[in-house]
């Protein structure tokens, strides 16, 4: 047991509300209790530990970063430079590529871990998160790898399970007829085991395009399905990278304006995607990003093997086969194998209790910049739709104004110790 958390007596616990009382491990958390042990969850850690405020960080998975660690393929680069990928207090080592690899970040993610010395509770699934307001209190309900089950109470909950913490499923139909292997690109680490293989990527995203990329490296032969229309922008502009331009340019003109030249630049540097099957949506891609969420494709290679051949683009699937797809203009396409790039979902509404922070969708119902933090002591880390460097924002914000009220709180109580030290949080 560390010093941020207290087993305590049933008997001690607060007068919770008796149509849920839990009969299970209780621990009282001197501090706020952070759901999720990603990028996100680790830098509000670090900002508290700076703070000196205790905390508990819990963690489905058995390590820091899962879907880093356990949910990319072996090639995955950072999609934009370094500067815009660290967590706040700690750079990048100066010696790293200005877009580190998997395994390069990885390692950092460690040794942020390590230097504020953050220990995540793992094994430890969230089921539940409720804000009791008979004592002001959240309570934290988790089930462990051994089936055992913990309630944690706190005054703060940090919500930092991430935009991509389940994957997308969509049902297609006479998908269970297909004999080939159907996996879904979180389960993708290599093309090696496809060399030779025809394989069909359902999706058009960053990460449709780099796996077909992928499989080209290894010699096999893939198909991509475009559903509907795409922004395909360069990773760099004359040298410049794309993403560091457009926050360049946005700080002097409006966002429509700047993707007008992002557009004219990739028209000119990429040529008229259309004529291969990938339309442009009308809206541009940074507008889109904003209202939608949808990120533009960054390029880093796909488009010349889509223009030579070796990636083949089709329209939507009408049904899967035996040993292949229609498609919905008619045509049979034979395929070995299936990769579903069909995006990743937030988690959040299976477990967050509450309906007045968070929308339906698992994101918070105010937008960015105003989405970090909610009523009753609830805060949200890496749900900005705008990569590491929205949630190292937010991640200081959520930090900053826990430590402020935390320190003031301790202070006035003259660190008086017991569930009496807690007061229900203000709206």
């Amino acid at each position: 047991m560390n010093h941020c958390d207290l087993c305590v007596p049933p008997n001690m616990l607060p007068a919770f509300e008796h149509d849920d009382f839990f009969t299970g491990r209780c621990i009282l958390v001197n501090g706020p209790v952070i759901v999720g042990a990603g990028p996100s969850g680790l830098a509000v850690g670090a900002g508290l530990k700076q703070q000196g405020v205790p905390f508990v960080i819990l963690e489905r998975a058995n390590c820091i970063a899962s879907l880093w660690q356990n949910r990319t393929y072996d090639r995955l680069k950072l999609h934009l430079p370094k500067q815009f990928c660290e967590l706040p207090y700690y750079p990048f080592p100066e010696n790293f590529p200005e877009y580190p690899t998997k395994h390069q970040f990885i390692n950092y993610l460690e040794s942020y871990a390590r230097k504020f010395d953050i220990e995540p509770k793992f094994n430890e699934s969230v089921q539940s998160a409720k804000y009791d307001e008979s004592c002001g209190l959240w309570r934290v309900k988790t089930v462990s790898k051994d089936n055992s089950t913990t309630e944690y109470i706190c005054r703060w909950l940090v919500v930092a399970s991430g935009e991509n913490a389940e994957k997308v499923v969509p049902e297609f139909e006479g998908l269970h007829e297909f004999e080939g292997n159907v996996i879904h690109a979180c389960d993708y680490k290599t093309g090696e085991i496809y060399r030779g293989k025809r394989v069909l990527v359902v999706g058009c995203g960053n990460s449709g395009m780099e796996v077909c990329l992928d499989l080209c490296h290894h010699e096999a032969s893939p198909s991509m399905v475009v559903r509907s229309s795409v922004h395909v922008l360069p990773r760099e502009i004359f040298g410049k990278s794309t993403f560091e331009l457009a926050v360049s340019l946005m700080k002097w003109i409006p966002i429509w304006l700047v993707d007008k030249i992002l557009l004219a630049a990739a028209r000119l540097i990429l040529g008229n995607i259309e004529k291969y099957g990938l339309k442009r949506p009308t809206m541009g891609p940074l507008q889109l990003k904003n209202c939608e969420g949808k990120t533009p494709v960054l390029d880093i290679g796909t488009l010349s093997r889509i223009r030579s051949g070796d990636i083949k683009i089709v329209p939507g699937i009408k049904n899967f086969l035996h040993g292949g797809v229609e498609l919905i203009n008619g045509e049979i396409l034979d395929v070995d194998s299936i990769i579903l790039a069909t995006g990743y979902s937030s988690n959040v509404p299976s477990w967050l209790k509450e309906n007045e922070f968070f929308s339906k969708d698992g994101f918070p119902i105010s937008p960015f910049p105003n989405s970090w933090k909610g009523k009753a002591g609830i805060y949200a880390v890496g749900f900005t739709r705008r990569g590491l460097s929205g949630a190292s924002l937010d991640a200081i914000k959520v930090a900053q104004d826990i430590g402020k009220i935390w320190k003031k709180e301790t202070k006035q109580k003259n660190h008086c110790v017991g569930v009496s030290c807690y007061r229900k949080p203000k709206p």
